[in-house]
Formats: structure tokens, C-alpha cells, sequence
């Protein structure tokens, strides 16, 4: 299985970021924000870095750059297990459940290669 590029990565992890925005702001308790806001900080400062590389590297294969990211599976699992408590909205769930799957894919194919 080809590894997804840097493109592909920075359009699912900004997919991401927009969703985990919305559940964060639509969030009731301090401890589900706490939550959403750790894991908007890791990615945001993957994204920050993947966006620091020239426009002609997007087409490589993506290798993880922050040492959060590397350590943010078991959070997403977390907030995996717990989503119908932590997100409330339903169209907010419904495409949180689709790009969680393929963001999941993309880290668990980085950390393989580690």
C-alpha cells in the first residue's frame, strides 16, 4: 500500500482540525473542551510545520515532523470511544466518525514505519 502524501495528509488533518473546531465550540463541559483543544494543539502544529515545506514536496510520501503527533493515537481513541458524549451535534459526529478512520490510517501507517 502506497503511503499517503503530504497533500493528502494536510487536506484530512485540516478536515480534521475544522471538525474537531466545531465540537470543541459546540463542547458543554470544560473537561470535553480540555480534551478537544490538546488535540487541536498537536495537529495545528503538525500543520503548521507540513505548511512550512516547499509546494513542490507536497507529492512525497508524509513522515510525521511534531513529537505530539506521534504520541496522539491514544487520545484519538479516546475521544473515539467517548464521541457521542463529547460531540453533540449530530452532522458534527456523522463526519467526525468519516475522517477519524482515514487520520487514524495515516498515523498508525507512520508509527508502523517508526
Amino acid at each position: 500500500m502506497p503511503q499517503t502524501s503530504v497533500t493528502d495528509t494536510l487536506r484530512e488533518y485540516q478536515s480534521l482540525l475544522e471538525l474537531l473546531d466545531d465540537a470543541y465550540w459546540e463542547a458543554s463541559c470544560i473537561v470535553h473542551k480540555d480534551m478537544l483543544y490538546d488535540i487541536i494543539s498537536i495537529f495545528s502544529q503538525e500543520v503548521a510545520e507540513l505548511n512550512k515545506l516547499s509546494i513542490q514536496d507536497h507529492h512525497y510520501p508524509y513522515e510525521v515532523i511534531t513529537e505530539g503527533i506521534r504520541r496522539i493515537v491514544p487520545k484519538l481513541e479516546s475521544l473515539d470511544e467517548a464521541r457521542e458524549l463529547i460531540i453533540q451535534r449530530t452532522q458534527t459526529l456523522t463526519d467526525f466518525r468519516d475522517i477519524l478512520s482515514s487520520v487514524l490510517g495515516i498515523l498508525e501507517d507512520q508509527l508502523r514505519t517508526l
